[in-house]
């Protein structure tokens, strides 16, 4: 399986973007989560749907603002980005696993395979 993180950029505070992540290869009950790292910082959990079931979760800091969802007949995972606060800046990646169990979705430890990453800026 092979990821591919695309959508990011600069924006103002309030504004919104898109991210989308495209998946090869053998997908079908996979998790899916988008993680991002600010620079300095240590990489940290977004949001996620979980296998087959989607389920989904969210971080704190972006519940509310961000949805998550799947496409499966394009293996796509997107997120969307209202109301971008400057703090939202980072690179934003997508992660997959097919072993995820449900204590441990919000690990980046849990997810074996990673997209390349999308920048997002947030300007105040």
């Amino acid at each position: 399986v092979q990821l591919q993180a695309s959508g990011g950029g600069l924006v103002q505070a309030g504004g919104s973007l898109r991210l989308s992540c495209v998946a090869s290869g053998r997908t079908s009950g996979f998790s899916v989560a988008w993680f991002r790292q600010a620079p300095g910082k240590e990489r940290e959990f977004v949001a996620d749907i979980f296998r087959s079931g989607g389920n989904t979760f969210y971080a704190d800091s972006v519940k509310g603002r961000f949805t998550i969802s799947r496409d499966r007949s394009k293996k796509t995972v997107d997120l969307q980005m209202n109301s971008l606060k400057p703090e939202d800046t980072a690179i934003y990646y997508c992660a997959t696993s097919e072993s995820v169990i449900w204590s441990s979705r919000t690990s980046p430890n849990a997810y074996a395979r990673w997209g390349q990453g999308t920048q997002v800026t947030v300007s105040s």
